[in-house]
């Protein structure tokens, strides 16, 4: 399948020409997802969908994110899947479970590619993971943490785990590996919690420097954690410079369900849809729209799922858009924070109409 729109950059295009985009490529996945895919079918059957009614992307059918933890959900064959993917979850808690063919796993690679080297350059840089190579160990059945490392590896020219098996920070191979390449761009990659518990804290108490600042770090995931010890996102990169010098901080929002698709930080603190995905706002109570500066529930479409039907979800979690294709930073798109998780109890109530249905 020729895939036109992978030609755009990731912040080119305006509203106008890139809903368009969006709309017609979203129409041809529903359908492509309808036929293949049965529970999906059924969903849509039992709704009176029409996938050949839409005039714009608010009117993509959407799955609560919760029901790829429910049901198996997948667009191709079995024998077609190459990679299994499952989310981040507690102890006794189901995870998702996304199956991947290598069409979609090549496409999750160029976008993500695509989207990160805008903030960083096209090169390869040295680069430290803020985890450990243990997350990574099994290369067909990987969690969410295991493919964000995966994913974000490929932009180092030479890679260091800066924690052993036990998360202890490596302290002399990480400080040989910052002198083997002083004066240099270093990326610095890791899962937010991991990035404050193990390494920003790690730091802080020992009383130790590290100098970060020419580095650029990368991080997502996490943020219920922090909140909870009240740690915002400002505090949290003060509190990096302080003790890394290090400035460049971006935060990231993105899932496992929807891996490749990642929203970035810019340099006025917000996150971006990029060409490939977007992001709507619905109230939690009647799941309209909501308006720019209005918090409600996040919903997610992107046009790389093509073996399971994850092109447009309802996500657990709330947010607020600020505008479009206006930020200070200069880039096109939706600009966006995360405020945090929905109580369990709502979300449920949309989760359980849908498995009822399929």
């Amino acid at each position: 399948m020729l895939l036109d729109w992978l030609k755009y950059q990731p912040y080119e295009l305006g509203k106008v020409e890139k809903q368009k985009l969006l709309l017609d490529e979203l129409k041809i996945l529903t359908e492509s997802h309808r036929q293949n895919c049965e529970p999906y079918a059924l969903a849509l059957k039992a709704q009176h969908i029409d996938t050949q009614n839409f005039q714009s992307i608010a009117d993509i059918p959407f799955l609560p994110v919760r029901l790829f933890k429910l049901k198996e959900l997948k667009s191709v064959k079995n024998e077609d899947v190459v990679k299994t993917m499952t989310s981040s979850g507690t102890s006794g808690q189901a995870v998702s479970k996304i199956y991947l063919d290598k069409n979609t796993a090549l496409l999750q690679t160029k976008v993500l590619t695509k989207i990160v080297s805008s903030f960083i350059g096209n090169k390869r840089i040295p680069m430290l993971i803020l985890d450990s190579e243990e997350a990574v160990k099994n290369r067909s059945n990987f969690s969410a943490r295991g493919a964000g490392i995966l994913g974000f590896s490929m932009f180092g020219s030479s890679r260091l785990y800066a924690f052993n098996a036990d998360m202890q920070l490596k302290e002399q191979e990480v400080m040989d590996f910052l002198e083997q390449h002083q004066g240099q761009q270093i990326l610095l990659f890791g899962f937010t919690f991991i990035v404050y518990a193990s390494f920003l804290k790690g730091l802080e108490q020992s009383g130790k420097s590290i100098d970060l600042s020419k580095a650029t770090l990368i991080h997502g995931g996490g943020w219920k954690k922090l909140i909870s010890e009240a740690v915002t996102n400002e505090a949290f990169k003060k509190r990096l410079e302080q003790v890394c010098g290090l400035k460049n901080v971006h935060d990231y929002y993105g899932m496992v369900e929807q891996t490749g698709s990642i929203y970035m930080e810019c340099e006025a603190g917000y996150l971006h849809t990029p060409v490939y995905a977007d992001i709507l706002i619905r109230r939690s109570n009647d799941f309209t729209l909501a308006d720019f500066g209005e918090i409600g529930l996040i919903q997610v479409l992107s046009l790389l799922p093509m073996s399971y039907p994850g092109h447009s979800l309802l996500t657990e979690d709330e947010g607020v858009v600020y505008g479009e294709d206006t930020c200070s930073c200069g880039r096109q798109g939706k600009y966006f924070k995360v405020i945090g998780r929905i109580k369990s109890a709502e979300i449920r109530g949309c989760s359980d109409t849908f498995e009822g249905r399929i």
